[in-house]
């Protein structure tokens, strides 16, 4: 099985016009064409298809003064009915007053099997008291959520929001909630990442926007920890996933191991 934990939709309510450029940079021609291509979630499904993929999370954003906006009922329309399709909402705690609430709606009215957190976008602290209704209604739900972590080159991002360090106040507190730290601490805090993937058996590292080339020189005991590490993309800004998976295979690390990263680690959380 193959899972890519982290992707995109190609066309957002809106993006900053510094994501557009940035975007264009990963697809030197044709960039409008090619997400209004995959829009539509039917020709979505089949590029994933071909990339080699079983199953992809596709994410809300509600971060407008950093990235943009897609919401979470664009999400929720483009999965609805399409088998490899797994919709994550975004629960802002500028938005939302009852967060426990709106994802136990988000969950069970609405059909989504995860939440993505982003603390550097929308300027908070992850074990902020306030988030803790959120991270009980999703450990009742035994829904995973995954956390934006570590650098970002996006105007209006708050780094000091995004230290991995910030997730053991949650890991502790919610020992059967399944944390994802997304992009695994990229930047500056590689080793925190790993440590609190290590440390706590609740918390996962998942590589999106990281170069599988780099992997063993940020991780560099990656083989004695890849029952806690998750495959993403990052799609669009990462169009490549097929060559990124092969690619991962061909580290130094156990055929057990790779099997894990992409996709039986993600199975087990998203109860595939």
């Amino acid at each position: 099985m193959r899972i890519d934990f982290h992707v995109h939709m190609g066309v957002y309510s809106f993006h900053n016009p510094w994501v557009t450029e940035w975007m264009k940079e990963s697809h030197p021609e044709g960039y409008e064409e090619y997400i209004r291509k995959y829009d539509d979630p039917g020709a979505f499904e089949e590029l994933l298809a071909a990339e080699g993929l079983d199953y992809a999370c596709v994410l809300a954003e509600l971060s407008p003064a950093a990235t943009g906006l897609c919401t979470n009922e664009q999400v929720r329309d483009f999965c609805r009915g399409r088998g490899r399709l797994i919709p994550f909402c975004d629960i802002s705690p500028h938005l939302f007053t009852d967060l426990g609430g709106e994802l136990r709606r988000k969950v069970e009215d609405e059909g989504f099997r995860g939440v993505k957190l982003y603390p550097s976008y929308q300027h908070y602290y992850p074990n902020e008291q306030r988030m803790y209704p959120l991270y009980q209604a999703a450990q009742d739900l035994a829904v995973p959520v995954l956390l934006h972590t570590g650098s970002s080159v996006f105007r209006g991002t708050r780094m000091k929001y995004c230290d991995p360090l910030h997730l053991d106040d949650v890991a502790v507190d919610f020992p059967d909630l399944n944390l994802v730290m997304a992009h695994a601490g990229r930047g500056f805090w590689y080793d925190r990442a790993f440590f609190l993937a290590k440390l706590h058996a609740n918390v996962y590292m998942e590589i999106s926007g990281l170069p599988p080339s780099k992997l063993m020189t940020y991780f560099p005991e990656l083989d004695r920890l890849t029952e806690k590490v998750i495959f993403g993309s990052d799609w669009p800004g990462m169009p490549w996933i097929r060559r990124n998976m092969e690619a991962i295979g061909r580290l130094p690390l156990p055929a057990v191991g790779v099997e894990r990263i992409l996709g039986g680690n993600a199975a087990r959380l998203l109860r595939l």
